[in-house]
């Protein structure tokens, strides 16, 4: 079990039956802000994929799918998934959406190999969403003019949330900084990726930080990218690489960073290629999801997943994620929780 953080004389601002009208209210209200910036449409999703097709995120490439067979497919497997990263490219494509437009949906997840703790948990629930892009789009300030759009919608939503909360006081910066992973490296060669994490926001407040998942100048990475959705290779400005990267934004209860969303433009048949080469998983070609990029079949897209919880727990001063969702904690966490002020639904 991972270690949790009590924040020392922690309370929440909230109680239960508040939190629980904030939650619906911070979701209703960020979600159609989200649409109306991106021109995403929402559609349903699934909570399960079919193993063996290439479907489902494969994260770190080391988590286990919860699985199960299904009776009446000759128990064919499926898999709960764990986000929708591949399957909404496939929904795009699939719609025939013209560029700039693309979908947005409720995703629910399990990762049972999930280490927990205070923003760890079983039970994943994010927005994930998906937009068609042009060829020409494929370049590092076509994904940063959508990280702007996406910060400006976390800034409304936090000024909605003290309009009718007056105790919870804004401190999301007016901009959010654009940095690169292996110039965070380069400035602190000496700390491990999370504490750069922590230097960096607790200096500017919000950052998005790109290139995640591709080799920095030591030839280790920030962070575990799966190598066939976000493109982590592709060259992007002044020899940096990496199409994608993480929102993190400073968490003052916690007095850490604290992601709110990985996001990027998707791979295409070419840094496809080199990133299975580079992982040392050129057999992933062979999937149906793999051979239909590879055929150019798909759309070329720019999508991310945005955690909901996370999103409420940063709104509204929480400590714990179980504050925010109910999902199962080793009793001793749940005891030594309670103990600190943190109750877990």
């Amino acid at each position: 079990m991972a270690s949790v953080k009590f924040p020392k004389d922690y309370k929440s601002l909230l109680g239960e039956k508040e939190t629980e009208h904030a939650i619906v209210m911070i979701k209703d209200f960020f979600q159609t802000q989200l649409s109306t910036a991106l021109n995403l449409t929402r559609v349903t999703a699934p909570l399960f994929v079919q193993s063996g097709k290439g479907l489902n995120d494969d994260l770190n490439g080391v988590e286990r799918a919860v699985k199960f067979p299904v009776k009446d497919m000759d128990d064919a497997q499926m898999e709960i998934v764990h986000s929708l990263a591949k399957w909404k490219r496939v929904k795009v494509s699939e719609m025939k959406l013209a560029p700039g437009f693309g979908i947005y949906t409720d995703m629910n997840a399990i990762r049972a190999d999930e280490d927990l703790d205070n923003i760890h948990s079983l039970y994943v629930d994010q927005w994930d969403w998906c937009e068609c892009i042009n060829k020409a789009d494929r370049n590092i300030e076509y994904l940063k003019a959508a990280v702007k759009k996406i910060y400006d919608c976390l800034k409304r939503t936090e000024f909605y949330i003290y309009d009718r909360y007056e105790n919870i006081k804004p401190i999301l910066p007016e901009n959010v900084q654009f940095v690169f992973a292996d110039d965070l490296q380069r400035r602190y060669p000496n700390l491990t990726p999370k504490e750069r994490e922590n230097k960096i926001c607790e200096e500017y407040g919000a950052v998005f930080l790109i290139g995640i998942g591709g080799k920095l100048p030591d030839g280790s990475i920030h962070d575990g990218r799966a190598p066939d959705y976000d493109d982590w290779i592709s060259e992007s400005v002044d020899g940096h690489h990496g199409l994608n990267g993480d929102l993190l934004v400073w968490n003052p209860v916690l007095e850490q960073s604290f992601e709110l969303s990985s996001m990027g433009i998707r791979v295409s048949p070419e840094s496809l290629k080199l990133q299975l080469e580079e992982r040392g998983c050129p057999e992933r070609a062979n999937l149906e999801f793999h051979k239909k990029l590879l055929k150019g079949e798909l759309s070329l897209t720019m999508g991310g997943g945005i955690g909901q919880s996370r999103l409420c727990m940063f709104f509204l001063r929480k400590a714990h994620i179980g504050e925010i969702q109910v999902s199962i904690w080793p009793e001793e966490m749940r005891a030594d929780c309670e103990k600190h002020g943190i109750h877990l639904l």
